[in-house]
């Protein structure tokens, strides 16, 4: 944007030739503090990535290990604008009705949270380049709720899982039937921060 006004002084400084130097010295420098002012705007801090701008899907492929069961949760950036992602979504199981089954998701601290980048849709070019830098990911770990006693759990087929990105308050429904406890108190749910790049990893 500076080498663009830049030109435009350029092309100012050509037209008023025959100004006399008063004149000559105001333009450049209201010329200048446009340029200025261009590198200011574009420094503006990305904003956050609203749930509207988001597709939140799962990759049902998971690895069991230890009585549970790990996918890959992933935020895709739709929007025409980059966008961040920093720390824990909120995650629970939902029924047919899209009510929330038992109690939400905990959070694994095993990864320090830190501020996710995503590029805007317009910028990808390919799915290859779309899943690499449009893409965050959460690890989500399902345990197996036939490990809880019946009296605390009782077990119950969730429809899918509700989750609100980090940092919003408006959330998307992932259809994912699943095992789930309907008695609040099992934390059979929980999500790490989210990452970049573990999607293709």
């Amino acid at each position: 944007m500076c080498r663009q006004s830049l030109h435009h002084q350029a092309r100012l400084r050509d037209r008023f030739v025959g100004w006399v130097g008063a004149v000559s010295l105001i333009a450049g420098l209201f010329i200048s503090g446009v340029c200025t002012g261009t590198t200011l705007a574009s420094a503006a801090p990305t904003r956050e990535c609203a749930t509207s701008g988001l597709v939140v899907w799962l990759n049902t492929v998971g690895n069991g290990a230890a009585g549970s069961s790990y996918y890959d949760l992933n935020f895709t950036n739709l929007s025409a604008h980059a966008c961040t992602l920093t720390g824990y979504p909120g995650v629970s199981g939902v029924s047919l009705t899209n009510r929330q089954v038992g109690s939400s998701a905990a959070r694994d601290n095993t990864i320090a949270s830190s501020v996710i980048t995503l590029t805007s849709a317009l910028s990808a070019k390919g799915l290859l380049s779309a899943a690499m830098q449009n893409t965050a990911t959460v690890i989500l770990q399902i345990t197996d709720v036939g490990n809880y006693p019946a009296t605390l759990c009782r077990q119950i087929s969730a429809a899918g899982l509700r989750v609100y990105p980090p940092g919003q308050t408006t959330s998307k429904v992932v259809a994912f039937p699943f095992a789930a406890c309907a008695k609040g108190g099992p934390r059979y749910l929980h999500v790490e921060a989210i990452q970049k790049d573990v999607l293709l990893n």
